[in-house]
């Protein structure tokens, strides 16, 4: 029989499991609060274990008509300007890991999935519908959605349930019940411009991370090049007027030229270019202590929902994508009954996305360092190149994938 997979949430990782799942001949039901489906935030860092996900469930060809495909990573300091080092991608990338790292706006890769999802059989992608809960019992799973009338009411029943439902999930409250994320004391900030509109020397194709003490930016290519990201991150406490469940507040661009008091002439143009900032208050989790986090029964937590991080990585997303291409593996064996399936992908993911948790932490003490620590970062950056910031480790995805 075709295994009826429920899916909460309807972001890039609850879209994924959707069609992922659908491509491994699962039933797939999955409920998205708002009204339409979107992406807040603007760029997206994919490595090459992100787009060879991509590219085996056959969207290598959209991804190049939305994506940019640097050929360099550069470290630069955010107070002098120098290069602090560098990192070849392009083609080197290809041969090293068999796929490009590409740059792309969240809202293209969303929709890129989401079309591949929609002609995928057995989809159902529902609009206006939050679970709010669910039931499990050793045969099956029922949720409970609020639609957007408010109407409590019960959507039927499945074989598993996948809470793709974001850093604030209701289904992880459900099933872990262990408190509500933890805020970490940065804020970010972020623009987005098309090139053209900056004068050309700001202009690149190329991945530039800024590091200053206790503050870093990044700034790449979006929407095939045409347009730039900038992410600024900054030590601070939140406003107190900040939502920090909402990933979307005004911000003046005062208020992050003043964060940024202090860096490059080259830095504080690029900043001063930039008119519409964007901010959020940056929360996260500890990282995973066991597989028990990921799956219990026939309810797992994906994305977000598992396993949320710190950008210092650049792989909050490429995870979720990982996460969704291991359930569809597993729940595709019919040889495995539903709870041993998740507990099979729940043992395949967690230490994995612990490390990459706790990693992306490092980073970030290690990008906004100041003093001694700051001095042995960019002597290593110096002298060690490419063996600093390459990262085998993650670029060669994880054994199952």
């Amino acid at each position: 029989m075709t295994r009826q997979v429920l899916i909460a949430g309807g972001g890039i990782g609850g879209v994924a499991a959707a069609l992922a799942l659908g491509r491994a001949g699962c039933g797939v039901r999955l409920f998205e609060r708002a009204g339409e489906f979107s992406e807040v935030g603007a760029g997206i860092q994919m490595g090459p274990n992100v787009v060879r996900v991509l590219q085996a469930w056959g969207l290598a060809d959209g991804l190049v008509d939305v994506a940019a495909f640097p050929a360099r990573l550069q470290v630069r300091s955010a107070t002098s300007g120098l290069e602090l080092g560098a990192l070849r991608l392009g083609d080197t990338a290809r041969q090293r890991y068999g796929a490009p790292y590409a740059t792309a706006h969240r809202a293209d890769l969303l929709g890129l999935l989401l079309g591949a999802a929609r002609q995928t059989p057995g989809v159902a992608l529902n609009l206006q519908h939050e679970v709010t809960g669910f039931m499990q019992t050793a045969d099956q799973v029922t949720v409970q959605c609020s639609q957007g009338s408010g109407q409590q009411v019960l959507n039927g029943q499945g074989d598993a349930l996948i809470g793709a439902d974001g850093l604030w999930s209701p289904t992880r409250h459900g099933l872990l019940n262990d408190g509500p994320p933890r805020v970490t004391g940065h804020l970010a900030y972020r623009a987005l411009l098309p090139q053209a509109a900056l004068p050309q020397p700001l202009r690149s194709q190329h991945i530039t991370v800024w590091l200053g003490p206790r503050l870093h930016l990044v700034q790449y290519p979006v929407r095939a090049g045409d347009w730039l990201n900038v992410v600024g991150i900054v030590h601070g406490a939140a406003p107190s007027s900040a939502d920090p469940q909402s990933w979307d507040q005004g911000a003046t661009a005062a208020d992050f030229r003043n964060a940024m008091a202090g860096t490059c002439t080259p830095l504080q143009d690029l900043i001063n270019a930039m008119t519409d900032w964007r901010r959020w208050v940056l929360c996260d989790r500890q990282p995973m202590r066991g597989a028990h986090e990921h799956a219990r029964g026939r309810v797992a937590l994906m994305g977000d929902a598992a396993h949320p991080m710190r950008p210092y990585l650049a792989q909050g997303a490429g995870m979720a994508i990982e996460d969704a291409a291991e359930l569809a593996w597993v729940l595709s064996q019919p040889e495995l009954d539903v709870p041993t399936a998740l507990g099979r992908f729940a043992d395949a993911r967690w230490q994995r996305n612990a490390r990459v948790q706790a990693r992306a932490i490092r980073n970030g003490q290690i990008f906004h360092a100041s003093g001694l620590v700051r001095w042995a970062r960019d002597r290593a950056m110096g002298a060690l190149g490419e063996r600093v910031l390459d990262l085998p480790w993650l670029y060669a995805g994880s054994q199952a994938l």
